[in-house]
This record gives structure tokens, C-alpha cells and sequence, in this order.
């Protein structure tokens, strides 16, 4: 992670030097780059994968056979 720093110059005021450093922190592209990996997800282990995809399976079998009885109308 890149640290900005902005030093006060003898006659600066302080709106000027808050006004200073914001400028720098933009320039530098630090809340770019926070704010995009604000939400990024790590990608699913194996073990997810496969459950999810087990579970799908279950699910669709479980339909068809709710479908084979009458009990859900087909489209």
C-alpha cells in the first residue's frame, strides 16, 4: 500500500494542506483501488463447489420425481 505524506509549509493553513494531501491521495489512486476490492470474493474451495453442485442434483432429481406423481404441474 502506497503512504502519503504532505509536510505544512510555514505560511500554509490548515484547510490548504487538507485540501493538499486529498489531492495527493486521489492522484495516488489509493480509494480506487480499496473501494474495488471492497467487494471482490475469494473464489469457492472444491469442497463448495462440489456441495452446491450435489445439491443442485438432489434438487432437480427430487422435482422430476415430484413431476413423475402429478404432484407438480409441468409447464
Amino acid at each position: 500500500m502506497i503512504n502519503v505524506e504532505v509536510e505544512k509549509n510555514p505560511n500554509e493553513s490548515a484547510t490548504s494542506l487538507i485540501r493538499r494531501f486529498t489531492k495527493r491521495v486521489q492522484g495516488s489512486s489509493i480509494l480506487v483501488k480499496v473501494r474495488g476490492e471492497r467487494y471482490a470474493s475469494r473464489p469457492q474451495s472444491k469442497f463448495k463447489r462440489k456441495a452446491s453442485a450435489l445439491r443442485r442434483i438432489a434438487r432437480r432429481t427430487e422435482v422430476e420425481r415430484l413431476k413423475k406423481l402429478g404432484k407438480i404441474k409441468t409447464k
